[in-house]
């Protein structure tokens, strides 16, 4: 599964706060995100996260002509 670092993904269950909406601050074998309810910080293994994840936003990058 192709996440990176920027991306929000939306869990299987919901925080706590309530939210299923999690930033990820960082890729790797670990994964490291932040609940958009809260802003709360887990360090999660990969294999949980794309095991749970249900759904994949990625943000739109802007290409306005500066350099």
């Amino acid at each position: 599964m192709d996440i990176r670092v920027g991306d929000v993904i939306k869990m299987k269950k919901p925080h706590p706060c309530g939210s299923h909406e999690w930033e990820v601050l960082r890729a790797g074998m670990d994964f490291r995100l932040k609940c958009l309810g809260c802003g709360h910080q887990v360090l999660l293994a990969r294999k949980l996260v794309e095991k749970n994840v249900r759904g994949l936003t990625r943000p739109q990058q802007e290409n306005n002509g500066e350099g």
